[in-house]
C-alpha cells in the first residue's frame, strides 16, 4: 500500500521525450501556462519508489482534479483522484481501499483549474543547470503536506520528470513514457465512488 499511496503523490503533466538543451532558464509564468494549456493526457509511468522498488501502469489524467493509476502487474493497484478525494486500492494486501483528501497530496498543486507557481509561498526552488529548470513547490496554506520537485526542459516546454518529497520525508519519482495529450477520457473513469465499490468486493 505504501508504493500506492506514493503514486497519488507523484504524477505531472507531460508528453516525454529526451532530454534537449534548452536556450535559459523557463519563467514561472511560461511553465504554469505550459501546465493550464494540458487538460487531458494518457499513457506509460515508471514510478521509482522511495524503497528503490520499481513500478509500472498506465495513466490517466483529466484537469483540474482527477487522475487514475493502473498499475501492471505484480502490483495490481489502482489509484483514482476525483471530486477532491482519492482512493488507494491494493489487491495484494488484502484490506480495504484507503480514501482520503485530494488536497492534502502536492498533487493538487498542478491538478488545480489554475495553476499559479507565481502565487506566495509557493515556489521554494527555482533553478536552471544549463539544460533543464527545476521548480520546486508546495502549498503555500500546508507545507507540511511536501512538495513537488518538477524538471522542465524549454523548445517547446516540457516537463521531463518530478519528484515528489511527502511529509514524512520520503521521496518518490516518477517518469512518463510517449503520452497523449487532448484525448477523450470519460470521467466515468474518475468515479471514485464506483471504484471503491468495486475494489472493495
Amino acid at each position: 500500500m505504501r508504493k500506492l499511496t506514493s503514486a497519488i503523490l507523484a504524477v505531472g503533466l507531460a508528453v516525454s521525450a529526451p532530454f534537449a538543451a534548452a536556450a535559459q532558464q523557463l519563467s514561472l509564468g511560461e511553465i504554469s501556462g505550459y501546465l493550464n494549456q494540458l487538460r487531458t493526457a494518457k499513457g506509460a509511468f515508471t514510478q521509482i519508489n522511495d524503497d528503490g522498488s520499481v513500478s509500472s501502469g498506465t495513466v490517466y489524467i483529466k484537469r483540474p482534479g482527477k487522475v487514475r493509476f493502473e498499475y501492471n502487474a505484480p502490483d495490481s493497484g489502482l489509484v483514482v483522484a476525483g471530486a477532491n478525494t482519492v482512493v488507494i486500492y491494493d489487491k495484494k494486501s488484502n484490506q480495504p481501499a484507503e480514501t482520503y483528501p485530494l488536497s492534502r497530496t502536492p498533487l493538487s498543486i498542478i491538478l488545480a483549474d489554475r495553476v499559479d507557481l507565481g502565487r506566495a509561498r509557493m515556489v521554494t526552488g527555482h533553478s536552471y543547470d544549463g539544460t533543464a529548470t527545476t521548480v520546486t513547490a508546495q502549498d503555500p496554506a500546508n507545507p507540511q503536506y511536501g512538495n513537488i520537485q518538477m524538471k522542465f526542459t524549454g523548445n517547446p516546454v516540457q516537463l521531463r520528470q518530478w519528484v515528489i518529497n511527502d511529509g514524512n520525508g520520503g521521496a518518490t519519482t516518477v517518469v512518463l513514457g510517449d503520452m497523449q495529450t487532448g484525448v477523450n477520457i470519460p470521467n466515468s473513469m474518475f468515479d471514485t465512488g464506483a471504484a471503491r465499490a468495486n475494489t472493495d468486493r
